[in-house]
């Protein structure tokens, strides 16, 4: 699997379907096909004559996309989220420009991360929820005066900032890495880590179970939460966690909730998978 392979752009609440098209065109031309919506506006919006028309040669990528009901349903095999939102979130990631935070994660890529880029819908952007979740925001640097960008630009900027981060194309005609102009490109799997990351769903798992059993032995208090789960939403990012890790931190919270709950006995299982 290559990098192009390992990158999913996903649409939250898209309303119009021309942006959605016009978001396929962008992925297209910068060499990527993983494009996920989450309640959109419109549940046919991937057939929609709009879509179509502004996909522009991408109906392909219209074809391959997928259509979801709930956020967590987009996160799997992702193991790292990139919010884009125009303003900071309190307990939210550090907002960055794209190209130094682009430069930075994709290394990581080549050692088995999976990246999706996450857009909120064209009129309110992203719920704090939904960037909480995420180990990192993009803002791309505008005018002060006016930082308004249509959904598609947006998309198209990340996309191609992606690209060149992950190796760019060479304009035609010209072989950039036989001029010495980019570095030969590396075996991606060259380096994988031995246990394989948790993706975001995983991850999103083990914190809800985690709540429920801060709940049970009266750590937490759900009628005043306070900032504990975002607090901890950035922990679990911070932390990277593997697959076998979110096993043990889901057998730990079972055992927590079942102590709670007066269990004379705790026998270890293999957690659900989420």
């Amino acid at each position: 699997m290559n990098a192009d392979d390992r990158t999913r752009f996903i649409l939250v609440r898209t309303s119009h379907a021309g942006n959605v098209g016009a978001a396929a065109r962008a992925l297209k031309v910068m060499g990527f096909r993983d494009l996920v919506l989450v309640q959109p506006r419109f549940a046919d919006v991937l057939q929609r004559d709009e879509a179509r028309a502004f996909a522009s040669g991408a109906e392909d990528v219209l074809a391959g996309a997928r259509v979801v009901e709930r956020w967590d349903e987009a996160l799997d095999g992702v193991t790292h989220l990139c919010a884009t939102a125009m303003t900071p979130r309190d307990f939210g990631p550090l907002a960055q420009a794209p190209r130094p935070a682009l430069a930075s994660l994709a290394p990581a890529v080549a050692k088995g991360q999976r990246v999706a880029f996450v857009f909120g819908s064209e009129r309110f952007g992203l719920g704090n929820e939904e960037v909480w979740q995420c180990h990192s925001v993009l803002t791309i640097p505008t005018h002060p005066d006016y930082g308004s960008l249509n959904l598609a630009q947006a998309v198209q900027v990340i996309a191609y900032e992606w690209r060149q981060a992950l190796g760019r194309f060479p304009p035609f005609g010209l072989d950039l890495e036989a001029a010495g102009a980019v570095p030969a490109a590396s075996d991606p799997e060259t380096g994988a880590s031995r246990d394989p990351f948790a993706d975001a769903r995983a991850v999103q798992g083990v914190l809800d179970h985690w709540q429920e059993a801060l709940v049970a032995v009266g750590y937490l208090d759900p009628q005043a939460p306070k900032k504990l789960q975002p607090r901890l939403n950035q922990l679990a990012i911070r932390l990277v966690l593997t697959e076998p890790e979110v096993h043990i931190l889901r057998g730990i919270a079972r055992a927590m909730v079942h102590a709670a709950a007066g269990a004379d006995s705790y026998t270890s299982r293999p957690p659900p998978r989420d």
